[in-house]
């Protein structure tokens, strides 16, 4: 699918990844609708893209399915049509066992992570389906396909947007619409502070090899010009890819002595 001139809707689109994904979809000549839950963040990305009416910006919160259904009018009041979706949005959990989380934490993160991308899929499908060509991009994670402790409810979630990613590119492979599932691995955001949890940050991690967000999103915007329905973001997400399919629990054993280490 060509960007240049399509319509895209951005989530998380006000910080990190997200707001990479809109300065890149603008500086490749499309339309951004820019969804977050601050006001401020994306006030600061109006001011630094500069870019008019190609861009509008809408507070709100993912997780909420009246308020995700009434987004769908205001994108469509500002820019008529919606050719492509990227669900972006998404948070950790406190780096912590499930024994020791509250039920309001793992709501939240399910809320988010799961709902809120199931929510903003239903909405704008039966869009993209008018469309004569389309996308949908849902950002799991590597943590999706390899369990890292401490993160269990949140990896359980990024399972759940990959196979469901996968179920529907089965559904719409008869479509126009292209389905992308995204598996970043440690990429320099503030999702840490966003997410409001403690735990390692990019400083934290040392010498962990962190993909920037600029080069993130730059890997994401050419694997939906390339119909790519696994996009996978990082050395460090391939790496574990391989580890998990070739010994499964070795590679568990791996990462969990290696979160051992970062959570002290």
């Amino acid at each position: 699918m060509k960007i240049q001139g399509k319509t895209f809707v951005v989530t998380g689109g006000g910080s990190g990844m997200g707001k990479e994904l809109v300065l890149q979809l603008l500086a490749r000549g499309a339309q951004v609708a820019a969804v977050d839950i601050r006001q401020e963040t994306l006030d600061a990305l109006s001011a630094e893209a500069k870019a008019g009416t190609r861009l509008s910006t809408h507070v709100a919160n993912i997780a909420d399915r009246k308020r995700v259904e009434a987004l769908v009018q205001e994108v469509l009041d500002h820019h008529k049509v919606v050719d492509g979706l990227l669900n972006n949005a998404g948070i950790i959990q406190p780096f912590v066992p499930v024994k020791d989380l509250d039920y309001d934490v793992i709501e939240r993160v399910i809320n988010v992570n799961l709902y809120g991308t199931i929510y903003m899929t239903k909405a704008f499908l039966p869009h993209l389906l008018e469309r004569p060509e389309a996308h949908l991009l849902n950002v799991s994670s590597m943590g999706g396909f390899m369990p890292f402790p401490g993160q269990s409810i949140y990896g359980a979630t990024k399972a759940g947007v990959k196979l469901l990613t996968e179920g529907l590119y089965a559904e719409l492979i008869e479509t126009k619409v292209g389905v992308s599932v995204v598996m970043p691995g440690a990429v320099g955001t503030n999702i840490t502070k966003n997410s409001g949890v403690g735990g390692p940050t990019q400083e934290s991690a040392g010498n962990a090899r962190m993909t920037s967000a600029e080069d993130a999103a730059k890997i994401m915007l050419n694997g939906i010009e390339k119909n790519r329905l696994h996009i996978f973001v990082g050395s460090d997400a391939k790496a574990t890819n391989w580890m998990i399919r070739i010994a499964p629990k070795r590679a568990i054993n791996f990462i969990q002595k290696q979160m051992k280490k970062l959570l002290g």
